[in-house]
C-alpha cells in the first residue's frame, strides 16, 4: 500500500495544514491501495501563494529553456511506464495492455510534444504597425478527473508550463497516487520552486479556493457538467479564464451504405473502451430501422468477444468500473433503461459471473432504445451502448443533435464526402469518420454543455497565452 502524507509546494514536500486521509481503493480487489492527504483550504491558498511568486520568473524563462524541463519530467515518466501502468490499471480498472499504451503512453507522448512544439510556436507576429505577443495568462488552476488521470493532468500541465504559466494541480482523490509519481519525477527535473504545486483533497474544499482566489488567472477543469457550472461560477466572481471540458453523449451514426459489420465492431468499441468510463464515448449508436434486426445480431456477437476481468491479467479486455457508487449508478441506468422499455441485446444489471469482488459490470448493448429515454440522454460513465433507430439521413442527424451535450461522435459511410457532409452537421467537437483514429495532435473539446476551450496540440498550448499587442510607431515617410 502507497502512504502518501504530504503535499509537494513551492519544491518541497510538505505536511498538510490538516490531519486528515483519504483511502485509495482498488478497483478490482476493493482493498485500501494507498492513502494521501486531505488537503485543507491553507494548503491550497499556499500552493496559489508560491505559484504566484514563481511566474514572473517562469514567465521570463525563455521558451528553449523550458522545452528542456519538460523534455526531462517526459523521460523521467517514461523510465516509470511500468510502476505507472500497474497503479493505474489498480486505481482506475484499465486493462494492463491497454493503460501501458494509452493511461502512460499517451502522457509521455504529450509531454514530449509539448517540448517540441516550444521549437517552433510563434509567440509573436508583426500585424500592420503592431507587434502581437503571445503571453502566459499568469498562474493556472488545473483540476483533473479519475478516468484518464495522468493524462488528463498531462493535457492541462504540460501546456500550461510550455506557455509559461505557474501550475496548482488538484487531481482526483479517486485516482491520486499517479500524481503523486508526477511531483517527483517534476522534482527530480528540477524545475523552479513554486512552478508546479500538488494539492490533494476534496472538491468542495480545495477544489472551490482554486476556482474562486483572486490571485488563479485560470481554472482548467476537466469532469462532470454540474462540477463544471460551479466551477464557472466562482471564477466568474473574479473575471478569471475558464475551460471547460465535461460530459458527452456522443452518438455514432450508421448510414446506410456503410459497411455494418465494421461500424457496429468500432462503435462498440468506442463505447467501451476503459469500462465506457470515457466522456467521448460513442454510447448512442444511430441504425438504420430496416437494419436493426443485422445490427443486433452483430453487435451480440461482438460484445461476447469482451474478456471482462482482472485488469491486471493480460486476457483480460474490459476491466471493472473505478469505484462501488460508480458500479451502483451505472446498473441502475441499465435496470431503468429495461424498465423504460428498451431491448435488452447483450449484459445486463446482474454482476459477471465468477465476479463477486471488484466494481465489474457486464457490457451492456439496449435495443430499440427511444431517442428521448434517460439511457439516450444521461451520461451513464459505464459500459452501456444504446441502439436508437431512424428512418432518414435528416431524421440521423436530429437525433444526434438531440442532446444537451456535444463532444465526439462518428459517422459512417461507404461514401467519405457524404459521411464528411453529415459529419459537418453534427454539433459536437470531434467526429471520427469510418472509425478514424484518435489524433493527439488535434483539437479536443465540446460544444453545449460540453464544454468550451480546446485541449493537445498547438490549440492546447494556445489556451494558455494572452494576446498582447504593441502599436508601434512607423517612421514618417
Amino acid at each position: 500500500m502507497q502512504q502518501r502524507d504530504k503535499l509537494f509546494i513551492n519544491g518541497k514536500w510538505v505536511t498538510p495544514h490538516g490531519t486528515g486521509l483519504i483511502n485509495v481503493i482498488h478497483s478490482t480487489t476493493e482493498a485500501v491501495m494507498g492513502r494521501i492527504p486531505e488537503g485543507h483550504a491553507r494548503d491550497a491558498e499556499d500552493a496559489i501563494q508560491a505559484a504566484r511568486a514563481a511566474f514572473d520568473s517562469w514567465s521570463a524563462t525563455p521558451p528553449s529553456v523550458r522545452a528542456d524541463y519538460i523534455r526531462k519530467i517526459a523521460e523521467g515518466l517514461k523510465a516509470r511506464s511500468e510502476e505507472l501502468a500497474q497503479l493505474i490499471a489498480g486505481e482506475v480498472g484499465m486493462p494492463i495492455k491497454m493503460a501501458r499504451a494509452i493511461q502512460v503512453g499517451g502522457p509521455v507522448y504529450n509531454w514530449t510534444q509539448a517540448a517540441k512544439l516550444l521549437e517552433t510556436f510563434a509567440f509573436e507576429e508583426e500585424v500592420g504597425n503592431s507587434l502581437v505577443v503571445r503571453e502566459p495568462v499568469g498562474v493556472v488552476a488545473a483540476i483533473t478527473p479519475w478516468n484518464y488521470p495522468l493524462n488528463q493532468i498531462t493535457l492541462k500541465v504540460a501546456p500550461a508550463l510550455a506557455a509559461g504559466c505557474t501550475v496548482v494541480l488538484k487531481p482526483s482523490e479517486v485516482a491520486p497516487l499517479n500524481a503523486f509519481v508526477l511531483a517527483e519525477v517534476i522534482e527530480a527535473a528540477g524545475l523552479p520552486p513554486g512552478v508546479f504545486n500538488l494539492v490533494t483533497g476534496y472538491g468542495p474544499v480545495v477544489g472551490e479556493v482554486l476556482a474562486s482566489h483572486p490571485e488563479v488567472d485560470m481554472v482548467s477543469f476537466t469532469g462532470s457538467t454540474r462540477a463544471g457550472k460551479r466551477v464557472s461560477e466562482l471564477g466568474a466572481q473574479s473575471v478569471k479564464r475558464v475551460a471547460l471540458e465535461l460530459g458527452g453523449k456522443s452518438a455514432s451514426v450508421i448510414l446506410d451504405d456503410a459497411d455494418l459489420a465494421a461500424a457496429v465492431k468500432g462503435t462498440v468499441g468506442a463505447c467501451f473502451l476503459n469500462s465506457g468510463q470515457t466522456c467521448s464515448a460513442h454510447t448512442r449508436m444511430l441504425v438504420p430501422r430496416a437494419r436493426y434486426d443485422e445490427v443486433k445480431a452483430i453487435a451480440r456477437k461482438v460484445v461476447e468477444g469482451y474478456t471482462v476481468g482482472d485488469p491486471l491479467l493480460e486476457t483480460s479486455r474490459l476491466g471493472p468500473l473505478i469505484s462501488a457508487a460508480q458500479k451502483d449508478r451505472v446498473t441502475g441506468y441499465i435496470q431503468r433503461g429495461i424498465n423504460e422499455g428498451a431491448e435488452l441485446v447483450a449484459g445486463g444489471p446482474e454482476a459477471p459471473e465468477g465476479l463477486d469482488k471488484g466494481f465489474f459490470v457486464k457490457p451492456t448493448v439496449l435495443g430499440n432504445v427511444d431517442p428521448k429515454a434517460t439511457v439516450a440522454q444521461e451520461e451513464i460513465f459505464g459500459p452501456v451502448l444504446s441502439i436508437i433507430c431512424y428512418d432518414t439521413e435528416e431524421d440521423a442527424v436530429r437525433i444526434a443533435n438531440d442532446s444537451i451535450y456535444g463532444l465526439g461522435g462518428g459517422v459512417w459511410s461507404g461514401d467519405e464526402a457524404r459521411a464528411i457532409r453529415v459529419a459537418r452537421r453534427i454539433r459536437t467537437g470531434q467526429v471520427d469518420i469510418n472509425g478514424g483514429p484518435f489524433n493527439m495532435q488535434a483539437p479536443f473539446g465540446g460544444y453545449k454543455q460540453s464544454g468550451n476551450g480546446r485541449e493537445a496540440g498547438k490549440y492546447g498550448l494556445e489556451e494558455f497565452l494572452e494576446y498582447k499587442s504593441l502599436q508601434m510607431k512607423k517612421p514618417a515617410a
